[in-house]
Protein backbone atom coordinates (compact mmCIF):
# COMPACT_ATOMS: atom_id res chain seq x y z
CA UNK A 1 0.00 0.00 0.00
CA UNK A 2 2.91 2.36 0.57
CA UNK A 3 3.57 2.24 -3.20
CA UNK A 4 -0.09 2.60 -4.20
CA UNK A 5 0.28 6.36 -4.76
CA UNK A 6 3.08 5.76 -7.28
CA UNK A 7 0.91 3.19 -9.07
CA UNK A 8 -1.99 5.64 -9.21
CA UNK A 9 0.32 8.32 -10.60
CA UNK A 10 1.65 5.94 -13.27
CA UNK A 11 -1.91 5.13 -14.35
CA UNK A 12 -2.74 8.83 -14.59
CA UNK A 13 0.40 9.47 -16.65
CA UNK A 14 -0.61 6.68 -19.03
CA UNK A 15 -4.07 8.18 -19.58
CA UNK A 16 -2.80 11.76 -19.93
CA UNK A 17 -2.12 11.61 -23.73
CA UNK A 18 -5.62 10.27 -24.41
CA UNK A 19 -7.21 12.99 -22.26
CA UNK A 20 -5.10 15.63 -23.96
CA UNK A 21 -6.17 14.30 -27.37
CA UNK A 22 -9.83 14.49 -26.35
CA UNK A 23 -9.34 18.06 -25.17
CA UNK A 24 -7.73 19.05 -28.49
CA UNK A 25 -10.57 17.41 -30.43
CA UNK A 26 -13.16 19.26 -28.36
CA UNK A 27 -11.35 22.51 -29.14
CA UNK A 28 -11.87 21.86 -32.86
CA UNK A 29 -15.64 21.51 -32.53
CA UNK A 30 -16.38 25.19 -33.16
CA UNK A 31 -14.34 25.09 -36.38
CA UNK A 32 -16.47 22.36 -37.94
CA UNK A 33 -19.45 24.61 -38.56
CA UNK A 34 -22.88 22.95 -39.07
CA UNK A 35 -21.28 19.51 -39.28
CA UNK A 36 -20.62 19.60 -35.51
CA UNK A 37 -24.39 19.56 -34.94
CA UNK A 38 -24.97 16.34 -36.85
CA UNK A 39 -26.04 13.43 -34.68
CA UNK A 40 -22.89 11.31 -35.05
CA UNK A 41 -20.35 14.12 -34.34
CA UNK A 42 -22.44 15.23 -31.35
CA UNK A 43 -22.30 11.73 -29.88
CA UNK A 44 -18.55 11.51 -30.48
CA UNK A 45 -17.90 14.89 -28.88
CA UNK A 46 -20.19 13.98 -25.97
CA UNK A 47 -18.16 10.82 -25.35
CA UNK A 48 -14.87 12.75 -25.43
CA UNK A 49 -16.28 15.43 -23.14
CA UNK A 50 -17.35 12.87 -20.53
CA UNK A 51 -14.01 11.02 -20.81
CA UNK A 52 -11.75 14.03 -20.38
CA UNK A 53 -13.89 15.38 -17.54
CA UNK A 54 -13.92 12.13 -15.55
CA UNK A 55 -10.53 12.71 -13.97
CA UNK A 56 -9.24 13.65 -10.55
CA UNK A 57 -7.50 16.95 -9.94
CA UNK A 58 -5.33 17.80 -6.95
CA UNK A 59 -5.38 21.61 -6.85
CA UNK A 60 -7.93 23.73 -5.08
CA UNK A 61 -10.65 24.98 -7.46
CA UNK A 62 -11.47 28.67 -7.42
CA UNK A 63 -14.08 29.88 -4.96
CA UNK A 64 -15.34 32.08 -7.81
CA UNK A 65 -17.24 34.42 -5.50
CA UNK A 66 -16.70 37.71 -7.32
CA UNK A 67 -19.75 39.63 -6.17
CA UNK A 68 -22.44 39.29 -3.54
CA UNK A 69 -25.63 41.15 -2.66
CA UNK A 70 -25.02 42.78 0.70
CA UNK A 71 -27.78 44.98 2.01
CA UNK A 72 -29.33 46.60 -1.05
CA UNK A 73 -26.15 46.71 -3.11
CA UNK A 74 -24.14 44.35 -5.27
CA UNK A 75 -20.58 44.51 -3.94
CA UNK A 76 -17.37 43.02 -5.24
CA UNK A 77 -15.53 40.32 -3.29
CA UNK A 78 -11.80 39.63 -3.28
CA UNK A 79 -9.79 36.95 -1.50
CA UNK A 80 -7.01 37.89 0.90
CA UNK A 81 -4.81 35.54 2.92
CA UNK A 82 -5.01 36.84 6.48
CA UNK A 83 -2.68 34.20 7.90
CA UNK A 84 -0.50 31.68 6.05
CA UNK A 85 0.37 28.52 7.99
CA UNK A 86 2.05 25.36 6.62
CA UNK A 87 -1.09 23.20 6.40
CA UNK A 88 -3.75 25.85 5.85
CA UNK A 89 -4.48 29.51 5.27
CA UNK A 90 -6.93 31.78 7.00
CA UNK A 91 -8.67 33.13 3.91
CA UNK A 92 -10.62 36.39 4.13
CA UNK A 93 -13.39 37.28 1.67
CA UNK A 94 -13.07 41.06 1.62
CA UNK A 95 -15.99 43.32 0.65
CA UNK A 96 -14.51 46.79 0.12
CA UNK A 97 -17.76 48.66 -0.58
CA UNK A 98 -19.52 47.73 2.67
CA UNK A 99 -19.67 50.78 4.92
CA UNK A 100 -21.02 49.40 8.22
CA UNK A 101 -19.01 46.80 10.10
CA UNK A 102 -20.49 43.31 9.90
CA UNK A 103 -20.10 40.36 12.31
CA UNK A 104 -16.86 38.44 11.71
CA UNK A 105 -17.41 34.72 11.08
CA UNK A 106 -14.87 31.92 10.85
CA UNK A 107 -16.09 29.01 8.73
CA UNK A 108 -14.31 25.83 9.83
CA UNK A 109 -14.21 23.55 6.80
CA UNK A 110 -13.75 19.78 6.80
CA UNK A 111 -10.42 18.18 6.00
CA UNK A 112 -11.94 15.04 4.54
CA UNK A 113 -10.62 14.42 1.05
CA UNK A 114 -12.02 17.57 -0.59
CA UNK A 115 -10.90 21.18 -0.55
CA UNK A 116 -12.64 23.89 1.46
CA UNK A 117 -14.29 25.09 -1.76
CA UNK A 118 -16.88 22.41 -1.06
CA UNK A 119 -18.38 25.13 1.19
CA UNK A 120 -18.52 27.71 -1.59
CA UNK A 121 -22.31 27.99 -1.30
CA UNK A 122 -22.09 28.29 2.49
CA UNK A 123 -19.60 31.15 2.21
CA UNK A 124 -21.50 32.96 -0.54
CA UNK A 125 -24.69 32.95 1.54
CA UNK A 126 -22.97 34.05 4.76
CA UNK A 127 -21.31 36.93 2.88
CA UNK A 128 -24.66 38.68 2.48
CA UNK A 129 -24.63 39.79 6.11
CA UNK A 130 -21.21 38.90 7.51
CA UNK A 131 -17.47 39.46 7.24
CA UNK A 132 -16.41 35.90 6.36
CA UNK A 133 -13.16 33.97 6.83
CA UNK A 134 -12.56 30.28 6.09
CA UNK A 135 -10.00 27.60 7.00
CA UNK A 136 -8.49 27.02 3.56
CA UNK A 137 -6.71 23.67 4.00
CA UNK A 138 -3.73 22.75 1.84
CA UNK A 139 -3.14 19.45 0.08
CA UNK A 140 -0.79 17.42 2.30
CA UNK A 141 1.15 16.16 -0.71
CA UNK A 142 2.24 19.75 -1.36
CA UNK A 143 3.53 20.37 2.19
CA UNK A 144 7.26 19.54 2.61
CA UNK A 145 8.28 17.09 5.32
CA UNK A 146 10.19 19.92 7.01
CA UNK A 147 6.82 21.43 8.03
CA UNK A 148 6.40 18.56 10.50
CA UNK A 149 3.31 16.57 11.39
CA UNK A 150 -0.33 17.61 11.37
CA UNK A 151 -2.64 15.65 13.64
CA UNK A 152 -5.91 16.17 15.50
CA UNK A 153 -4.26 18.38 18.13
CA UNK A 154 -2.74 20.52 15.39
CA UNK A 155 -6.18 21.00 13.83
CA UNK A 156 -7.47 22.30 17.17
CA UNK A 157 -4.42 24.59 17.45
CA UNK A 158 -5.12 26.00 13.98
CA UNK A 159 -8.75 26.79 14.86
CA UNK A 160 -7.63 28.59 18.02
CA UNK A 161 -4.91 30.49 16.15
CA UNK A 162 -7.35 31.55 13.43
CA UNK A 163 -9.91 32.76 15.99
CA UNK A 164 -7.18 34.74 17.74
CA UNK A 165 -6.33 36.33 14.41
CA UNK A 166 -9.97 37.42 14.00
CA UNK A 167 -9.89 38.86 17.51
CA UNK A 168 -12.54 39.53 20.10
CA UNK A 169 -16.21 39.29 19.17
CA UNK A 170 -16.05 36.81 16.27
CA UNK A 171 -18.37 33.87 15.58
CA UNK A 172 -17.69 30.29 14.49
CA UNK A 173 -19.55 28.10 11.98
CA UNK A 174 -18.32 24.52 11.63
CA UNK A 175 -19.50 22.04 9.02
CA UNK A 176 -19.34 18.24 9.29
CA UNK A 177 -16.18 16.44 10.54
CA UNK A 178 -14.46 19.48 12.18
CA UNK A 179 -17.35 20.03 14.60
CA UNK A 180 -15.43 17.90 17.13
CA UNK A 181 -12.09 19.83 17.00
CA UNK A 182 -14.02 23.12 16.75
CA UNK A 183 -15.95 22.36 19.92
CA UNK A 184 -12.70 21.30 21.59
CA UNK A 185 -11.06 24.58 20.56
CA UNK A 186 -13.90 26.69 21.99
CA UNK A 187 -13.87 24.66 25.23
CA UNK A 188 -10.14 25.19 25.73
CA UNK A 189 -10.39 28.91 24.90
CA UNK A 190 -13.30 29.29 27.33
CA UNK A 191 -11.34 27.60 30.08
CA UNK A 192 -8.37 29.91 29.40
CA UNK A 193 -10.69 32.96 29.32
CA UNK A 194 -9.20 33.82 25.93
CA UNK A 195 -10.60 37.16 24.71
CA UNK A 196 -10.90 35.69 21.22
CA UNK A 197 -13.37 33.01 22.36
CA UNK A 198 -16.23 33.27 19.82
CA UNK A 199 -19.56 34.74 20.84
CA UNK A 200 -21.50 32.00 19.07
CA UNK A 201 -20.74 28.53 17.77
CA UNK A 202 -22.82 26.88 15.03
CA UNK A 203 -22.23 23.15 14.54
CA UNK A 204 -23.75 21.72 11.36
CA UNK A 205 -24.01 18.01 10.59
CA UNK A 206 -21.02 16.96 12.73
CA UNK A 207 -20.18 13.71 14.59
CA UNK A 208 -20.21 15.03 18.17
CA UNK A 209 -21.50 11.62 19.29
CA UNK A 210 -21.54 9.05 16.45
CA UNK A 211 -23.03 6.45 18.80
CA UNK A 212 -26.19 8.55 19.17
CA UNK A 213 -27.35 7.43 15.71
CA UNK A 214 -24.78 5.28 13.86
CA UNK A 215 -24.70 5.42 10.04
CA UNK A 216 -22.92 3.44 7.34
CA UNK A 217 -19.96 5.80 7.75
CA UNK A 218 -19.72 4.93 11.44
CA UNK A 219 -20.08 1.22 10.72
CA UNK A 220 -17.23 1.33 8.20
CA UNK A 221 -15.01 3.12 10.72
CA UNK A 222 -15.69 0.50 13.38
CA UNK A 223 -15.64 -2.77 11.47
CA UNK A 224 -11.80 -2.85 11.37
CA UNK A 225 -9.15 -2.12 14.02
CA UNK A 226 -7.16 1.09 13.59
CA UNK A 227 -4.12 -0.98 12.53
CA UNK A 228 -6.06 -2.13 9.46
CA UNK A 229 -6.60 1.47 8.35
CA UNK A 230 -2.88 2.20 8.67
CA UNK A 231 -1.84 -0.93 6.80
CA UNK A 232 -4.40 -0.65 3.98
CA UNK A 233 -5.13 3.06 3.43
CA UNK A 234 -1.88 4.91 4.06
CA UNK A 235 0.53 5.55 1.20
CA UNK A 236 3.63 7.65 0.51
CA UNK A 237 3.68 10.83 -1.62
CA UNK A 238 5.76 10.26 -4.80
CA UNK A 239 9.03 12.08 -5.38
CA UNK A 240 7.70 14.60 -7.92
CA UNK A 241 5.69 16.53 -5.29
CA UNK A 242 6.83 18.97 -2.62
CA UNK A 243 5.59 16.65 0.11
CA UNK A 244 7.65 13.73 -1.19
CA UNK A 245 8.01 10.99 1.40
CA UNK A 246 5.10 12.19 3.55
CA UNK A 247 2.70 9.45 4.64
CA UNK A 248 -0.86 10.36 3.68
CA UNK A 249 -4.36 9.04 3.26
CA UNK A 250 -4.68 9.89 -0.46
CA UNK A 251 -7.69 11.86 -1.60
CA UNK A 252 -8.21 9.48 -4.51
CA UNK A 253 -8.74 6.62 -2.04
CA UNK A 254 -11.28 8.57 -0.02
CA UNK A 255 -13.13 9.59 -3.18
CA UNK A 256 -13.16 5.95 -4.31
CA UNK A 257 -14.83 5.04 -1.02
CA UNK A 258 -17.45 7.78 -1.46
CA UNK A 259 -18.17 6.79 -5.07
CA UNK A 260 -18.41 3.08 -4.23
CA UNK A 261 -21.13 3.85 -1.68
CA UNK A 262 -23.28 5.34 -4.48
CA UNK A 263 -21.80 3.75 -7.60
CA UNK A 264 -25.14 3.24 -9.30
CA UNK A 265 -26.12 6.89 -8.86
CA UNK A 266 -22.79 8.23 -10.15
CA UNK A 267 -22.90 5.90 -13.17
CA UNK A 268 -26.45 6.97 -13.97
CA UNK A 269 -25.47 10.64 -13.67
CA UNK A 270 -22.60 10.21 -16.14
CA UNK A 271 -24.90 8.41 -18.58
CA UNK A 272 -27.31 11.32 -18.22
CA UNK A 273 -24.43 13.76 -18.82
CA UNK A 274 -23.50 11.97 -22.03
CA UNK A 275 -27.09 12.06 -23.28
CA UNK A 276 -27.51 15.76 -22.46
CA UNK A 277 -24.32 16.61 -24.35
CA UNK A 278 -25.33 14.42 -27.29
CA UNK A 279 -28.72 16.15 -27.39
CA UNK A 280 -27.12 19.60 -27.29
CA UNK A 281 -28.59 20.49 -23.87
CA UNK A 282 -25.46 22.28 -22.71
CA UNK A 283 -27.03 24.28 -19.86
CA UNK A 284 -28.31 21.15 -18.10
CA UNK A 285 -25.03 19.34 -18.83
CA UNK A 286 -22.99 22.20 -17.35
CA UNK A 287 -24.72 21.79 -13.98
CA UNK A 288 -23.53 18.18 -13.76
CA UNK A 289 -20.05 19.05 -15.04
CA UNK A 290 -19.68 21.86 -12.47
CA UNK A 291 -20.61 19.50 -9.63
CA UNK A 292 -18.09 16.84 -10.68
CA UNK A 293 -15.31 19.36 -11.26
CA UNK A 294 -15.57 20.12 -7.54
CA UNK A 295 -16.27 16.53 -6.49
CA UNK A 296 -13.25 15.18 -8.37
CA UNK A 297 -10.85 17.77 -6.87
CA UNK A 298 -9.25 15.75 -4.07
CA UNK A 299 -7.01 16.60 -1.14
CA UNK A 300 -4.62 14.25 0.67
CA UNK A 301 -4.74 14.14 4.48
CA UNK A 302 -1.72 13.51 6.64
CA UNK A 303 -1.52 9.99 8.02
CA UNK A 304 -1.66 11.18 11.62
CA UNK A 305 -4.74 13.41 11.19
CA UNK A 306 -6.71 10.72 9.38
CA UNK A 307 -5.85 7.89 11.78
CA UNK A 308 -6.35 10.01 14.89
CA UNK A 309 -9.75 11.19 13.62
CA UNK A 310 -10.90 7.64 12.89
CA UNK A 311 -9.62 6.44 16.27
CA UNK A 312 -10.62 9.34 18.55
CA UNK A 313 -13.80 10.60 16.89
CA UNK A 314 -15.43 7.52 15.35
CA UNK A 315 -14.04 4.45 17.13
CA UNK A 316 -13.50 5.55 20.72
CA UNK A 317 -15.87 8.59 20.56
CA UNK A 318 -13.76 10.31 23.20
CA UNK A 319 -15.55 13.69 23.19
CA UNK A 320 -18.96 12.27 24.07
CA UNK A 321 -17.40 10.15 26.83
CA UNK A 322 -15.60 13.11 28.40
CA UNK A 323 -12.21 11.53 27.64
CA UNK A 324 -10.89 13.76 24.83
CA UNK A 325 -7.55 15.47 25.45
CA UNK A 326 -5.58 18.00 23.41
CA UNK A 327 -1.87 18.38 24.13
CA UNK A 328 -2.48 16.44 27.33
CA UNK A 329 -5.29 18.76 28.48
CA UNK A 330 -8.71 17.33 29.09
CA UNK A 331 -11.39 18.97 26.95
CA UNK A 332 -14.33 20.08 29.09
CA UNK A 333 -17.28 21.43 27.05
CA UNK A 334 -18.85 22.37 30.39
CA UNK A 335 -16.32 25.21 30.55
CA UNK A 336 -18.18 26.98 27.72
CA UNK A 337 -20.36 29.58 29.43
CA UNK A 338 -20.61 32.64 27.15
CA UNK A 339 -20.51 31.15 23.64
CA UNK A 340 -24.04 30.53 22.39
CA UNK A 341 -24.59 27.14 20.74
CA UNK A 342 -26.65 26.39 17.63
CA UNK A 343 -26.74 22.85 16.25
CA UNK A 344 -28.17 22.03 12.82
CA UNK A 345 -29.11 18.58 11.52
CA UNK A 346 -30.69 17.29 8.32
CA UNK A 347 -33.65 14.93 8.55
CA UNK A 348 -32.28 12.63 5.85
CA UNK A 349 -28.57 12.94 6.66
CA UNK A 350 -26.97 9.52 6.09
CA UNK A 351 -23.46 10.74 7.03
CA UNK A 352 -24.18 12.36 10.43
CA UNK A 353 -27.65 11.20 11.36
CA UNK A 354 -30.12 13.08 13.54
CA UNK A 355 -28.87 13.06 17.13
CA UNK A 356 -25.13 13.05 16.45
CA UNK A 357 -24.73 16.85 16.36
CA UNK A 358 -27.43 17.79 18.88
CA UNK A 359 -25.49 15.69 21.41
CA UNK A 360 -23.38 18.85 21.91
CA UNK A 361 -26.18 20.32 24.04
CA UNK A 362 -25.80 17.59 26.62
CA UNK A 363 -22.04 18.18 26.78
CA UNK A 364 -22.19 21.97 27.11
CA UNK A 365 -23.56 21.88 30.65
CA UNK A 366 -22.28 25.36 31.51
CA UNK A 367 -24.56 27.11 29.01
CA UNK A 368 -27.82 28.56 30.21
CA UNK A 369 -30.92 27.41 28.26
CA UNK A 370 -31.38 30.69 26.37
CA UNK A 371 -27.88 30.23 24.87
CA UNK A 372 -28.78 26.89 23.28
CA UNK A 373 -30.74 26.36 20.07
CA UNK A 374 -31.28 23.41 17.77
CA UNK A 375 -32.63 23.32 14.22
CA UNK A 376 -33.73 20.12 12.47
CA UNK A 377 -34.13 20.77 8.76
CA UNK A 378 -36.81 18.60 7.16
CA UNK A 379 -36.26 17.03 3.75
CA UNK A 380 -32.49 17.42 3.39
CA UNK A 381 -29.51 15.10 3.48
CA UNK A 382 -25.98 15.90 4.54
CA UNK A 383 -25.12 18.43 1.84
CA UNK A 384 -28.53 20.09 2.02
CA UNK A 385 -27.67 21.28 5.53
CA UNK A 386 -25.10 23.76 4.18
CA UNK A 387 -25.87 24.18 0.47
CA UNK A 388 -28.89 24.46 -1.79
CA UNK A 389 -32.21 26.26 -1.58
CA UNK A 390 -33.24 24.97 1.86
CA UNK A 391 -29.91 26.04 3.32
CA UNK A 392 -30.42 29.53 1.93
CA UNK A 393 -34.09 29.94 2.79
CA UNK A 394 -34.55 27.93 5.99
CA UNK A 395 -31.24 27.01 7.63
CA UNK A 396 -29.31 30.23 7.01
CA UNK A 397 -31.89 32.47 8.76
CA UNK A 398 -31.37 30.38 11.90
CA UNK A 399 -27.60 30.89 11.70
CA UNK A 400 -27.95 34.60 10.95
CA UNK A 401 -30.35 35.14 13.84
CA UNK A 402 -28.05 33.38 16.30
CA UNK A 403 -25.09 35.53 15.24
CA UNK A 404 -27.19 38.69 15.32
CA UNK A 405 -28.49 37.88 18.82
CA UNK A 406 -24.96 37.40 20.16
CA UNK A 407 -23.26 40.24 18.29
Amino acid sequence: MRMLYSGYQAWNDMLAPARFGAQIALGMRDKMGPVADWAMPRRMFAMMDVFQGAKLTHKRPAYAIDTVTSGNAEVSVREEIALDLPFGDLLHFVKDEVEAAQPRVLVVAPMSGHFSTLLRSTVATLLRDHDVYITDWKNARDVPLEAGRFGFDDYVDYVIRFLQELGEGAHLVSVCQPCVPALAAVALMSEDKDKATPRSMTLMGGPIDPNAAPTVVNDLANEKPIEWFEENLISVVPFRYAGRGREVYPGFLQLSAFVSMNMERHSATHRELYQLLADGKDVEADRIKTFYEEYFAVLDMTKEFYLETVDMVFQRTLLSKGELTVRGRKVDPGAIRNTALLTVEGEKDDVCAVGQTSAAHGLCTGLRPHLKRHHLQPGVGHYGVFSGSKWEKQVYPQVRNMILAMN
